[in-house]
């Protein structure tokens, strides 16, 4: 995931081909993707930016992030790696118990 960025906050408006000409004032667009829900097929508001370089990466966080796009105000950030969860993980963490003190 070298040289992608996390987009968040964008506009149900918002095209891929937006993103690419906003971040393309911080060097060139590899590629963009906006994130939908699998099942619904509902945008999330979210999306994935890839840069050519780290340079332009830096850049892009520096000039863009609290940038108007459309009709929000987006966060940009160094997009982490997705995690892979093991079942005995997603039983640790995902239990139908409640938290303590919250029942």
């Amino acid at each position: 995931m070298a040289n992608e960025l996390y987009v968040g906050n964008i506009s149900d408006k918002a095209t891929e081909e937006d993103l690419r000409r906003l971040f393309s004032v911080a060097g060139t667009v590899t590629s963009v993707h906006l994130i939908t829900d699998p099942e619904t097929g509902q945008f999330k508001r979210c999306g994935y930016v890839r840069m050519r370089s780290a340079d332009e990466l830096r850049e892009a966080i520096a000039t863009l992030d609290g940038a108007l796009l459309i009709n929000k105000v987006i966060t940009v950030s160094i997009a982490r790696p997705q995690k892979q969860q093991s079942a005995g993980k997603r039983g640790r963490e995902g239990g139908s118990r409640p938290a303590k003190g919250r029942r």
